[in-house]
């Protein structure tokens, strides 16, 4: 007699599956006009939600004392992504703690008076970026910021958490991220970074934290977007990699973070980022006869069902080297891979089924007002950032330039109210803040 019991893994697995089969054969149930209203953006809710965290969090928060900046961020991230803005009040009052979060011989801590730490100086960077203005930017040192970024460097390549802490692909990634949206980026920060990334490249394609650890999503997007910015990305394997990221959409139809692992929203923005670097690398992809590497189906039907990673298709990158193969000209300044990367036409499809991934960020990830890993998972504004900025990834994966607004047939539900913003796919911020800040950066 054939058992019916899994391990733990596949039983988490079942049960997940059946939370959004209900979900997805509720909706497929119900009437198109009723469809219609539950695939709704709750904008109003959600921009409610955030605001309320950015004036005031309960004490259940003090686990996050050293995560301050990320709080800041995801919130005044998730505000711009839906297109709306903080008043003048509460954006001054996010510059000045943020500034007292500046160590004075450069970096971002946790909160005043701690250490410096690459992870929040990325975060506090991207939030100062979001904000904008001439007070948000000139609040940056960039001068001991870069100081700070030199005492992390390891000579292996790698950077440094924090004086003491942990070299991985993080690190990298916080620190050349960072360097190149200032236009510090240099010679000395660069130097053998792509050595150290490409040794946590794994046999499975995806790259981990550190050498000889497991494929991450987290990770592969990190170590891809700062191979991007070094203009060595190409010494990674690609084909592996894109074989990798394709396999991560899950029947639910969104993305896992790693093999045999359950689906989380967060990953609809580091998978799904991924897949944007890729599609703009002009990889020269080999397909099968069935077309593009996801197909974009909405058919009530079969909607458990044929997501990537769920086809018989292989697909193979040509072998080459060039421009045309991903690499970028040689530049005069690194600072510029950033701007010119977002001026490139994407050569390509989407590497994954952008409406289903659609589908399951609206349907089991959104509540009343944020963001959930999964059904079952309470909201969050971690959850609620790397939704919305999967969203983003997904609804523009069909434009080929920057400047080109989607299609209505490739946004889920109206397009109107559910239309978030661009972000740039290498930095998480929304283009128009990149464009602000490049102009304001490259001139100093």
């Amino acid at each position: 007699m054939e058992s019916t019991t899994g391990t733990k893994t596949q039983e988490e697995q079942w049960m997940v599956e059946r939370q959004v089969r209900e979900i997805y054969n509720f909706f497929f149930s119900i009437p198109p006009n009723s469809q219609s209203v539950i695939l709704e953006l709750q904008r109003e809710k959600h921009v409610e939600y955030l605001y309320r965290g950015l004036q005031h969090l309960g004490p259940s928060f003090s686990v996050l004392d050293a995560n301050r900046p990320w709080m800041c961020y995801w919130m005044i991230h998730s505000i711009a992504l839906l297109g709306e803005s903080i008043d003048d009040k509460l954006k001054d009052d996010a510059i000045d703690f943020l500034s007292r979060c500046q160590d004075p011989n450069g970096g971002y801590g946790g909160g005043p008076g701690q250490m410096p730490h690459l992870a929040t100086t990325y975060a506090a960077v991207n939030a100062l970026i979001t904000l904008g203005g001439q007070k948000s930017f000139s609040s940056i040192k960039r001068d001991k910021l870069y100081s700070f970024l030199l005492r992390m460097k390891e000579a292996n390549g790698g950077f440094r958490m924090h004086d003491g802490g942990e070299v991985d692909v993080r690190a990298c990634y916080t620190a050349i991220s960072v360097a190149s949206i200032l236009n510090i980026l240099d010679d000395k920060l660069t130097h053998n970074v792509g050595n150290f990334i490409v040794s946590c490249q794994t046999y499975e394609g995806g790259i981990a934290g550190e050498p000889g650890s497991e494929a991450h999503g987290g990770y592969t997007f990190c170590g891809l977007a700062a191979m991007v910015l070094i203009n060595e990305v190409n010494c990674l394997d690609l084909q592996s990699l894109l074989d990798w990221m394709v396999f991560r959409q899950g029947v639910e139809g969104g993305f896992q973070g790693r093999t045999n692992k359950l689906v989380d929203g967060c990953y609809s923005f580091w998978q799904g980022g991924v897949a944007a670097i890729l599609q703009r690398l002009h990889l020269n992809v080999m397909e099968c006869d069935h077309g593009s590497v996801a197909s974009s189906s909405s058919d009530g039907e079969d909607h458990l069902e044929g997501t990537s990673t769920h086809t018989d298709e292989s697909f193979h990158l040509r072998q080459g080297a060039g421009p045309e193969h991903g690499a970028f000209e040689p530049v005069k300044n690194l600072n510029d891979i950033g701007y010119e990367f977002i001026n490139r036409h994407a050569s390509r499809r989407p590497l994954f089924d952008s409406l289903n991934l659609q589908r399951y960020i609206i349907l089991c990830s959104q509540v009343e007002g944020g963001f959930r890993d999964k059904p079952g998972k309470a909201r969050d504004h971690y959850h609620t950032c790397y939704c919305l900025s999967g969203l983003s990834i997904s609804q523009y994966s069909c434009a080929s330039d920057f400047g080109t607004p989607p299609l209505p047939r490739d946004i889920l539900g109206p397009y109107s109210n559910n239309l978030v913003e661009r972000i740039h796919p290498l930095f998480n911020i929304v283009i128009d803040c990149y464009y602000e800040a490049r102009e304001f950066f490259s001139g100093l």
